[in-house]
């Protein structure tokens, strides 16, 4: 395989699944049916027809399949792409389907409750390998995805204690050939890390869109007709996917509170700093945040 991402050689699995086509399934899909070196087949399915008939619109999958069960059979790879509240029925739909020696992993952005809800229904000859693709934007659906979503992306891996190595690096490998930078932690740590880099400011978010809601009429379309870039850069966030976020915050609520409560501290230390004219403080915390941005800059993440 070359640097750039492009993959070589033989596919690594021969029949991928993909439950669930939102942003990174079709994305995934997209990426399959454009780069020979992940899949000769890829089968979708998700859980409504509109859906289902989108994606035979879109040609994006080999095979569609309304029921995950029907979808996972024969499959060497099969990968959770629906909403992370979704993982326990879809596991107790499919389980008994996987194939022998089958690698089941994800792309949910909490891994505690992917190790909680399917660690416990898993076949004793399939291989679970759970990941989150760090790459998204706030659109959603099979129209929302594109083949590069993942280029120069973090993808990080959350392998059970006794997950089969050669599982793992196939799943290393195939997020490598997506164009993604792959690295490894356990469940909790990731938890904790994505509570502070991506669920807290989709909170915050949600929080601020609607405190500009909550306002009087009068007030709130002034907000709206001269909203300047940074309430605008919030409400992009703001517009992401009800059931996904909904289900991230539930699934990731023990890291994610503290994250808020001390992002809630430091907020209030910034509030007295105002209120009481303490300059220093004010300067001392833009520069941090201008710090952290030109990091970002540099690592090419901005």
């Amino acid at each position: 395989m070359s640097d750039s991402g492009e993959p070589s050689g033989a596919p690594l699995f021969e029949r991928l699944c993909l439950l669930g086509i939102g942003l990174i399934g079709s994305s995934l899909a997209r990426r399959a049916r454009e780069h020979g070196g992940l899949a000769r087949t890829v089968v979708v399915s998700s859980r409504t027809e509109a859906t289902l008939a989108r994606v035979r619109e879109l040609g994006i999958a080999d095979v569609v399949e309304a029921d995950p069960a029907e979808a996972v059979r024969g499959a060497d790879c099969v990968i959770l792409c629906a909403p992370v509240g979704a993982n326990a029925a879809l596991m107790r739909r499919i389980a008994p389907h996987l194939a022998p020696g089958c690698i089941l992993s994800d792309v949910g952005s909490t891994k505690g409750s992917v190790l909680r809800d399917v660690q416990p229904l898993l076949p004793g000859d399939v291989h679970f390998v759970p990941a989150h693709p760090m790459a998204g934007t706030e659109f959603s659906g099979p129209d929302a995805g594109f083949a590069t979503l993942f280029e120069g992306r973090y993808c990080i891996l959350t392998p059970p204690p006794g997950a089969d190595p050669a599982a793992v690096e196939k799943v290393r490998e195939f997020w490598r050939r997506c164009g993604s930078m792959v690295e490894s932690m356990d469940a909790a740590t990731h938890d904790k890390v994505v509570a502070i880099v991506s669920h807290l400011p989709h909170l915050i978010a949600f929080t601020i869109c609607g405190t500009a809601d909550d306002l009087a009429a009068e007030t709130r379309e002034a907000v709206l007709k001269f909203a300047a870039s940074g309430f605008r850069d919030f409400t992009r966030i703001a517009s992401s996917d009800v059931d996904m976020w909904r289900d991230v915050f539930l699934n990731n609520r023990e890291a994610l509170l503290e994250m808020l409560a001390r992002f809630s501290e430091d907020a209030h230390a910034l509030g007295r700093a105002v209120r009481w004219g303490q300059a220093d403080f004010i300067e001392d915390r833009i520069r941090r945040g201008r710090k952290i941005r030109r990091s970002l800059i540099e690592r090419r993440q901005a």
